[in-house]
């Protein structure tokens, strides 16, 4: 009897000690609208609501079966760095999964802006712009995690990305291309 009385105090000590192993609801929304700061990155400024929740759901899934545990994920020190790199690991994720998401990194309205693409193009076209772009990034970068850094080390005229814009570019009416000598050093 005494084993038994011992067996269940013990019991209920553990079961009252352990912490919750899954997020509940509220916890998975709050995720999902803290990750709404992550808007204004490169590629998802260019997602749908549809796609963007999408994405959101992603994150919040790798970060859930990461740290099953809410209250410690919150309490960590780098919870923000963590939230990040699983932001960044997730496009990048979805860029190896197509490399057609260019239109994502780089907007036709932002290439407008720039003076990159003329006004006013077809979908068609566009759709051919960006075709010619994938095309000559999988042809040039090795990987994408290096296609990726290069977006990630700064000004992209000033790279061979940057070269491949303006000759995919080229093929339509109203844009000049000028060229421009790209040194990389190691």
């Amino acid at each position: 009897m005494k084993k038994l009385l011992l067996i269940i105090s013990l019991a209920a000590i553990f079961c009252s000690c352990s912490k919750q192993r899954e997020w509940n609801r509220e916890q998975r929304h709050q995720m999902r609208q803290d990750l709404r700061t992550y808007r204004d990155m490169v590629y998802l400024t260019d997602l749908n609501d549809v796609e963007w929740e999408l994405f959101a759901d992603d994150v919040a899934v790798a970060l859930e079966n990461d740290f099953p545990v809410y209250a410690t994920f919150i309490e960590m020190p780098s919870v923000e760095d963590t939230v990040t790199m699983v932001v960044v690991e997730t496009v990048v994720t979805q860029l190896e999964a197509d490399a057609h998401n260019m239109r994502h990194l780089f907007p036709y309205r932002q290439l407008v802006a720039e003076g990159i693409l003329p006004e006013g193009m077809s979908h068609q076209q566009i759709k051919s712009y960006y075709t010619c772009l994938a095309k000559k990034v999988d042809n040039y970068y090795n990987s994408v995690e290096q296609f990726f850094g290069t977006i990630l080390a700064g000004n992209i005229d000033s790279t061979q990305l940057g070269t491949f814009q303006r000759q995919c570019a080229a093929d339509f009416e109203g844009v000049v291309v000028t060229e421009i000598d790209v040194i990389e050093t190691n």
